[in-house]
């Protein structure tokens, strides 16, 4: 089984030159629950002041409907954001470490040691109020300030992510620079230190790469997938990190592979549509231009 994240309500949103509104937000949560969507990263506990399209996340989980079988979560950068996120309905943190010291500064205002331990206090913290804890490793396959990262490095850090208690490990090309070479590259260096634990890619298509990495991945036996609805994404602290790769794109490769996802094209489309009505420029997928080919594969 793999599991697409969606990501559009938090990362799809957060790069944007507009603030949507809370109730947008929650439409869209709901919406993307709609279409099949049973994993979504609904907002992120971060400084409004520093990610102003981010503030009210408080506010956007109170107000979502009962979403029987939708697994909500959190991005949190440290153990602040992590009890914020508890003290809310999410069932699970994604909390973001960082492979390079100098985006995780920027980003984060600590180093990446400093990034691995905040991690294990808010992992701990996540245990104890019965909630799962997801690592994403940023910068994983690339920095755009210290350029490329050596594997051993993130495996050091993805073996002491394991060791403080991640139940899955998200590798992140933060700025959308890996080519299917060096999905495999780090995974050769990645894979002993995982012990058995679920892990999964969070790719950019900065390059259009994204969706050859992607088939990189799931030939490798990755289990997670993050995606966005209709690309949309980008970090502010990244320069030129663009849209991420489309839910609806996945959605059809990964159908037309054989691999089941339970989500409904056409609601996804309508999505797409809608966004493409606030933000046209910004809308990367390419699905809802070309449309599906031939029968549609089974959900």
């Amino acid at each position: 089984m793999v599991t697409i994240c969606e990501v559009g309500p938090r990362d799809g949103l957060q790069n944007l030159p507009l603030t949507f509104p809370v109730e947008e937000r929650i439409r869209l949560i709901a919406g993307l629950a709609a279409a099949g969507l049973r994993s979504i990263e609904a907002v992120s506990m971060v400084s409004p002041s520093r990610v102003p399209q981010m503030a009210g996340a408080e506010e956007v989980l109170a107000g979502l409907p009962e979403l029987p079988g939708v697994h909500l979560s959190a991005l949190v950068l440290n153990l602040r954001g992590a009890e914020r996120a508890l003290a809310t309905r999410v069932q699970g943190l994604r909390f973001a470490v960082v492979a390079s010291d100098t985006f995780c500064r920027r980003n984060q205002g600590m180093s990446s040691e400093d990034s691995v331990a905040e991690f294990a206090r808010a992992a701990e913290a996540a245990r104890g109020a019965g909630r799962d804890i997801t690592a994403v490793v940023a910068t994983a396959y690339g920095c755009p300030f210290e350029g490329e990262v050596p594997p051993d490095r993130v495996a050091g850090m993805v073996a002491a992510l394991v060791a403080a208690g991640a139940d899955r490990i998200v590798l992140a090309d933060t700025i959308g620079v890996a080519v299917p070479g060096d999905i495999r590259r780090l995974h050769r260096h990645v894979a002993p230190t995982l012990q058995g634990r679920p892990w999964g890619v969070h790719l950019h298509n900065t390059r259009n790469t994204g969706y050859a990495n992607l088939s990189a991945a799931l030939e490798l036996g990755a289990t997670v997938v993050d995606a966005s609805i209709g690309g949309l994404g980008g970090c502010p602290f990244a320069p030129r990190a663009t849209g991420n790769i489309a839910t609806e794109d996945v959605n059809y490769l990964m159908q037309r592979e054989g691999i089941a996802t339970g989500l409904d094209h056409d609601r996804l489309s309508a999505l797409v549509e809608d966004l493409a009505g606030r933000v046209p420029d910004k809308i990367t997928g390419q699905l809802s231009r070309a449309g599906w080919f031939g029968e549609r594969a089974a959900s």
